[in-house]
């Protein structure tokens, strides 16, 4: 069996910013909100909705 070295690197040390804003996230939990009903997919939709909310800041 062959086996490969191990894969290295450098990483920056700069802060790594969020792919988010907590305002753009916050948008986001809006958006699906208007998606959240009794249908399979709407159910889904509130699921995720409740679940993003929860990790959102307080602010």
């Amino acid at each position: 069996m062959d086996s490969y070295p191990p894969v290295t690197g450098t990483y920056p040390s700069d802060p790594r910013l969020p792919l988010l804003t907590a305002d753009e996230a916050r948008e986001v939990v809006s958006l699906l909100r208007h998606f959240a009903d009794d249908s399979a997919g709407g159910q889904a939709a509130g699921d995720l909705t409740a679940d993003l909310a929860r990790g959102l800041p307080t602010e």
